[in-house]
Formats: C-alpha cells, sequence, structure tokens
C-alpha cells in the first residue's frame, strides 16, 4: 500500500500534455471573459448614440458590470470550494455569454445595465476559479509562469475586441459584437468533460477511480494501485468555514495585505483605462485612436504578465510582485511630463506591464498562498474586494479631472496607489502561505 502526497506528486510532475490541456483550456475561458469585459468600452460611443444616453448614464451602464464582477468573484470563488471547480467555471461561463448576448438584444439603458450586471457574476466568478485550477495542477517550477501565461488571455480578448470591434460595429452595428460574445456558450459540455475536479475536492467526496485517473496522466511515472491511500497536507482539509479558514493560521493580516494590494492594483488599471486618453489629449499629445492606446496597454500588460511569472518561477515571487508595484509608481508618474511621444508609448507600455500585469502576477501569488481547499475563496475575496477599487477610481479620478489640476498632479494620484501596494505586498507573511507549509503533516483518504 503506498501513501501517495498529491499536492508533491503535481509539484513534481513534469509538463506533459494533460498540463498543455488544463492550460489551454484556462487561457481560452480567460480569454472569452477578456473579450467580454472589453467589449462594452469598445462599443459605448455607438450605443451612446443609439440609446441617447448622456455620458453619466453611459457611465453607469459600463459600472454595472464592475459591480458585478464584485459580487461574482466573491460568491462564485467561494462556491467552487462546495461543489466543485468545473461546475463553478462552466455556470461563470453560462452568465458572461448569454447576459452579454442578452445586452446586445435590448434598446433600453436599464435593462442594458441589467443584463452587464449579470454578465459581471460570470466574468468576476470565472477568475478566482482558473487561477486555483492553474495553480494546483501546474509543475511546482513553471507555476507563476503557467498561471501568468494563462492569464494574459484577458490581454488578448481585450486586443481581440479591439481589433473585431471596429469593423463589426461598422458593418452590422453595434449589437453584433454582443451578439458574438454568447458563441462561447457551446464549450460547457466540452468543459465539464475535460477539464479535471480539484483533487482535495475528489477526496473529499471519495471519487478515488477519478483521482487516480487524473493523477495517472499528471504523471504518467505513476502507477496506480487498489490499496493506494491518498494524503493531503493538514491545511488543505476544509474544515469549517471556508472564509473563516483565510483568517486562521496566521493567514489574517496577509489576507487584509492582499485585499489592499487587489484594491490599489486594480485602482490604477481601471484609472489609466478610464483616464488615460482624455489626459493626454488635454496635454496636448497627438496619439492616435483610442484602439492604438488599447493595443499599447494590453500589449504591455502581456509582456509584464508573462516576464512577471518568468522571474516568479526563478525568484521569490513576493519580491518580484513589490519590485512591479514600484516600477508602476515611477512609470505611471512620469506620465505626467512633457516627453517625446516614442518615449511615452513606451511608458504607457510599462504602465500596462505594472498595473494589469502585476494584477495578474498578484492573482498567482494570490493562488500559491492559499491552501488548495480554500484557494477558489482565497482569491475570490481578494478579487471582489479589489473590485470596489475598479468601480471607485474612474468617479475619484474623474472628479480630480473636473478640479483641472495639472497633469502631474493627475498621475501622481493615480500612481500613490503604487506605492501602498508595494508596501502591502512587503507586509506578507510568506512564512503562513501553503507553498511554504509543504512539511505540514498530511491527512489520508
Amino acid at each position: 500500500m503506498q501513501h501517495i502526497d498529491i499536492h508533491k506528486l503535481a509539484d513534481n510532475a513534469r509538463f506533459n500534455r494533460f498540463h498543455a490541456g488544463v492550460l489551454a483550456w484556462c487561457a481560452i475561458i480567460i480569454i472569452c471573459d477578456g473579450y467580454d469585459l472589453a467589449v462594452a468600452g469598445i462599443a459605448l460611443p455607438s450605443i451612446m448614440k443609439s440609446m441617447g444616453v448622456t455620458a453619466q448614464n453611459a457611465g453607469f451602464m459600463v459600472s454595472s458590470a464592475l459591480f458585478g464582477m464584485m459580487f461574482g468573484a466573491i460568491f462564485l470563488g467561494t462556491v467552487a470550494d462546495r461543489i466543485g471547480r468545473p461546475r463553478a467555471i462552466a455556470i461563470c461561463l453560462a452568465l458572461f455569454s448569454v447576459f452579454t448576448a442578452a445586452a446586445g438584444l435590448t434598446t433600453d439603458p436599464y435593462v442594458f445595465s441589467a443584463m452587464r450586471f449579470l454578465a459581471g457574476l460570470g466574468i468576476g466568478g470565472v477568475m478566482p476559479n482558473v487561477v486555483a485550477q492553474m495553480t494546483e495542477y501546474s509543475p511546482r517550477k513553471i507555476r507563476s509562469t503557467m498561471v501568468t501565461l494563462m492569464f494574459s488571455g484577458y490581454a488578448v480578448g481585450g486586443m481581440l475586441a479591439a481589433l473585431l470591434g471596429k469593423g463589426m460595429i461598422e458593418a452590422y452595428g453595434w449589437q453584433s459584437v454582443f451578439l458574438a460574445a454568447g458563441v462561447p456558450v457551446v464549450l460547457i459540455p466540452f468543459i465539464l468533460k475535460t477539464l479535471p475536479e480539484s483533487m482535495p475536492f475528489l477526496i473529499r467526496q471519495a471519487r478515488i477511480g477519478e483521482l487516480q485517473s487524473i493523477l495517472t496522466r499528471m504523471e504518467p511515472r505513476y502507477v496506480a494501485g487498489a490499496t493506494d491511500r491518498y494524503a493531503v497536507p493538514v491545511h488543505d482539509r476544509a474544515d469549517g468555514a471556508p472564509i473563516g479558514k483565510l483568517f486562521q493560521d496566521g493567514r489574517g493580516f496577509s489576507t487584509v495585505m492582499f485585499w489592499i494590494a487587489f484594491f490599489m492594483c486594480l485602482f490604477m488599471v481601471y484609472a489609466l483605462s478610464s483616464w488615460l486618453a482624455k489626459l493626454m489629449a488635454g496635454a496636448g499629445y497627438s496619439l492616435g485612436s483610442a484602439l492604438t492606446f488599447v493595443l499599447v496597454l494590453n500589449f504591455g500588460a502581456v509582456i509584464g504578465a508573462v516576464g512577471g511569472g518568468w522571474l516568479a518561477d526563478r525568484f521569490h515571487i513576493k519580491y518580484v510582485l513589490v519590485g512591479m508595484y514600484a516600477l508602476a509608481a515611477v512609470s505611471i508618474t512620469l506620465l505626467g511630463y512633457k516627453v517625446p511621444t516614442e518615449a511615452l508609448y513606451v511608458l504607457v507600455g510599462l504602465a500596462g506591464a505594472s498595473t494589469i500585469g502585476t494584477q495578474i502576477v498578484t492573482y498567482a501569488y494570490a493562488g500559491q498562498f492559499y491552501p488548495a481547499a480554500v484557494r477558489s475563496t482565497g482569491i475570490g475575496w481578494a478579487s471582489g474586494v479589489g473590485r470596489s477599487g475598479a468601480i471607485l477610481a474612474p468617479i475619484v479620478i474623474g472628479t480630480l479631472v473636473g478640479m483641472q489640476l495639472p497633469l502631474e498632479q493627475n498621475f501622481v494620484a493615480i500612481a500613490i496607489p503604487a506605492v501602498i501596494a508595494t508596501i502591502a505586498v512587503s507586509l506578507i507573511r510568506h512564512g503562513r502561505s501553503a507553498s511554504a507549509a509543504l512539511h505540514a503533516a498530511p491527512a489520508t483518504a
């Protein structure tokens, strides 16, 4: 009879077709999610003209999805630890596909906002689940790289929306880009059949045959035996309320620090995406179309996410993040000063890398920090709290823009959260993380 530590087996597995399949499915889901999130911004001018809404009402219509994302991240991240991860991911995919398509069938701004809120539940809810999935099934040596590579699909989805949106809107109207978002719903049966369930969840459900099938595909060198016993570290057992476990075993202070970091980073991301073009136009720069801005920001995000993940696999992920947040503070501050246009594009790319890219690496760190049994819950709550920063950012920076402050002060206001996030991440107690507690005594099943 063998006693198998499932996490050690996953940590030491060699990358193979199983890992590539998990990565591909999660990346596809994230690309669809990123498209759904970006599509409203791409179509907003046409929506405003079609529905005859004011800029203020249009802002509410966009923010309704952000409110949905906040609740979705918290609720559907927590639910996944109860009902299983593939089911939760399928629910999220159904929500954001069906209700984004439904928004394309509306002619009333209030109905549109309600549809976007419901879609936001899925957009926000899928994030903690795919991060938890990728974290659990990635070999330890390349874990951060795989998570950030998968998550860079958000930027790909955003670029896809930007590239396809203009042509589709001109040819078929703004409704077409929303209806196209409903196509991914056909993936749900394949996700439920193909995406592996969380290993601790299978042990708790006594689904040992399914667990053995996953283990042999994940690590072909392992030969399952009828009498094998499967172990989960004690800190991975889901005893008691999952939310309460975020504050157990000395994780409470670090949980709060993660919440602060998520809040500050998402504040920066949405402050830049909402006001960068307006601020630069007001400063007299001729930077081309908004499409170019979307591409530069998202291209920088891909470089920052993948590069940050690569660094995190070779150095301490906590200190890589501290450096990335510090880079955000510097690059965003420099955007407020007069520089050549070429240098400005470089700074915009760095801002994308150190805000959107850094947010993705922060997700990777949160995924490694929490035990598998509450990983989706931990990431979901951090993401949900962070969404309040995304909601506040356009309002706060918009108020400052209305005060007609000097350009430098506006960008300093956006950069200050980077300083706060740098401090918060530096205070995270890494010794309390799940990745640092692998020596804990296992529980068998």
